[in-house]
């Protein structure tokens, strides 16, 4: 494992306890209890693997990269493996950070106040992130911004035709739209790319404590992970199936048009063009989803959660279309 730290001795310890956590839709996580210690490990899905969306080593090197950058609000990196004889996979260490993960059902004891703040430290985590220095930290290495949304429209177009299981033909005709619609010119920071509330570890009162899953981290324009945030960011009249990744519609959270109000006073940035970012938001989580519906087509998984998200691409697809038809997000 050249350029890697080698296992850490706790893990020949005799007593070795793995349990995996639930929820999440793509890459496994399991707690590691060793002797008295406790830990996190990330490996990819079984079966049919999306490369780049999966590479733990690549992950596991990005939270190197942000600490090394002096950016603390994320899991500390431990040890990374890259044998696949020892689980089937390459894999990572990384400490716990204690605190929830919400994900379908808000905490009994969360009121309008605990989201409001939610909304609040969420947004503020993802300023800081765009906020980053690139060049003297090393970040800027890690991805290239020239060019950045049109790969981002080209890729993600791609990856849908590849996981096609039916024609949708509002994402396709939203995908030609974004072609159409390309900013032309656009701000770098370094993002995250998969920004929404099952990604963050959150104490009782609504405060932030840590962001999770970098594994689509990179560099490129700040307002394409906006868009990808506000595509998570559903409101109580939204369809229901688009309300299952994110607890943003429950009272007392922002509305996406307040999430980015927030957002432009917070960093000065320009939000006129903000349909396109979002349109594009909405086809990229459709072809996420469609991804992981076609593994569960094939056969590779049987979770149930994965059989409804065909529905998922659709109620994208139409959301993506009322955006541009009316200019609303």
């Amino acid at each position: 494992m050249e350029g890697f730290e080698k296992l850490p001795a706790y893990l020949c310890v005799p007593s070795v306890e793995v349990t995996a956590f639930p929820g999440g839709f793509s890459n496994l996580t399991y707690q590691v209890v060793a002797g008295d210690s406790t830990y996190v490990l990330r490996r990819p899905p079984h079966g049919l693997k999306i490369a780049k969306a999966h590479d733990m080593i690549r992950e596991f090197r990005v939270l190197q990269a942000l600490e090394k950058a002096g950016y603390t609000k994320m899991p500390h990196p431990i040890s990374a493996c890259e044998d696949e004889s020892i689980i089937g996979a390459p894999f990572f260490l990384m400490e716990k950070v204690d605190g929830m993960i919400i994900r379908n059902r808000p905490p009994a004891e969360a009121t309008g106040a605990f989201f409001r703040q939610l909304s609040t430290s969420a947004l503020d985590f993802l300023i800081d992130l765009h906020s980053l220095e690139l060049a003297d930290s090393g970040l800027g290495a890690l991805g290239k911004p020239e060019g950045y949304a049109l790969r981002q429209v080209q890729g993600w177009a791609e990856r849908f035709q590849k996981a096609k299981t039916s024609e949708v033909t509002t994402i396709e005709e939203a995908f030609d739209w974004l072609y159409s619609a390309l900013p032309s010119s656009s701000d770098v920071a370094f993002i995250h790319n998969d920004f929404k509330y099952d990604n963050l570890v959150i104490s009782a009162s609504g405060e932030v404590q840590a962001v999770l899953d970098w594994e689509m981290a990179t560099v490129g324009d700040p307002l394409m992970d906006l868009g990808t945030t506000l595509a998570y960011w559903a409101e109580a009249g939204d369809e229901d199936i688009l309300k299952m990744f994110n607890l943003s519609y429950v009272p007392g959270n922002f509305t996406r048009r307040e999430v980015i109000d927030y957002y432009a006073s917070k960093t000065g940035r320009d939000m006129s063009n903000m349909v396109f970012y979002y349109v594009f938001g909405l086809c990229k989580v459709a072809t996420i989803a469609q991804q992981i519906y076609q593994r569960f087509s094939l056969g590779y998984s049987k979770d149930p959660r994965f059989s409804v998200l065909n529905q998922v691409v659709e109620a994208a697809g139409r959301k993506a279309i009322a955006s541009i038809q009316t200019g609303n997000i």
